[in-house]
């Protein structure tokens, strides 16, 4: 799948451009120095939204409403609207009962489940997902395979892990805003999952967003983390109202996406030498909408 993106990547070359929670509940956290990407320097952020992003992402869609996709399927484009696939195996890590589950399901346009049970076993779900380079125009989608596993089956089998870790892209690191603990246990899962990794895109989700009212995480809890660690935080609704149709579920999920997408991509562009590797800006996308 690597290989694959190296062949996209070719046809996109650009010259090289150059470029508190430090403490909580008495523990010290070191800041880990993280490439952050600028929210919409990568890909055109509304673009999704036009009339040409609509014509992509229908492919996503049949009789109005989110379509699975299978290992071997991919969405079906007019020929004058092909576009390469850029494929990626992205972890979901958290706390039992944060809403990993729910978060992939929200994402690929499935039931969001309103009872929790703990995933047995090893659950991937594929998502496909268009986007507009801003620099080249280029259209491409994004596959991405979300992997969900259970806490409990993580801590039963030692193989586990290291299988869904295994040439993982990205780990999305997710805790609850109604749960205190599963943020102050970010830098332990952080420190688990990603020990002796490389070039994996780190990215956190703050999840159960619409009880923000009885949240037990505070912005400049999430804003001085974001500080230390240098990783950008997102956040996302786990059950909110029905979507009226299927273009109307993706615009709720297209901001993670898209984000997910920036880091993805600039992270390849960086392997291969394109642009630089250096560390920007912390963007503070906790504070965001």
């Amino acid at each position: 799948m690597r290989e694959g993106r190296e062949a996209i990547l070719a046809l996109d070359r650009q010259p090289f451009c150059g470029a508190a929670f430090a403490q909580a509940e008495s523990f010290f956290f070191p800041r880990r120095a993280r490439m952050i990407v600028r929210p919409g320097s990568v890909i055109d952020p509304d673009w999704h939204g036009t009339e040409e992003g609509r014509a992509y992402s229908g492919s996503l869609l049949r009789r109005t409403q989110r379509r699975t996709f299978g290992l071997i399927e991919r969405p079906v484009l007019a020929p004058h609207a092909a576009a390469d696939i850029a494929g990626y195996k992205v972890f979901v890590s958290g706390k039992s009962g944060v809403g990993k589950t729910a978060l992939v399901a929200k994402l690929a346009g499935l039931e969001v489940p309103l009872v929790h049970h703990e995933t047995t076993g090893i659950q991937t779900s594929l998502v496909y997902w268009p986007a507009k380079l801003r620099e080249s125009g280029r259209v491409l989608f994004f596959r991405f395979s979300f992997w969900d596993c259970g806490e409990a089956v993580l801590r039963k089998f030692d193989h586990v892990l290291p299988a869904c870790r295994e040439k993982a892209d990205a780990v999305l690191f997710l805790f609850s805003f109604t749960d205190r603990a599963s943020f102050l246990d970010l830098p332990h899962q952080i420190s688990r999952v990603t020990d002796g990794a490389r070039d994996v895109v780190r990215m956190v989700v703050g999840t159960k967003f619409d009880q923000f009212a009885h949240t037990d995480v505070t912005e400049s809890d999430m804003a001085a983390f974001s500080h230390t660690w240098g990783l950008p935080i997102l956040r996302t609704k786990n059950v909110g109202e029905q979507p009226s149709d299927g273009y109307a579920g993706l615009a709720e999920v297209a901001r993670l996406l898209n984000r997910l997408a920036e880091h993805l991509w600039r992270q390849d562009q960086v392997a291969a030498g394109l642009v630089s590797g250096g560390e920007s800006p912390v963007v503070p996308e906790a504070l965001a909408p």
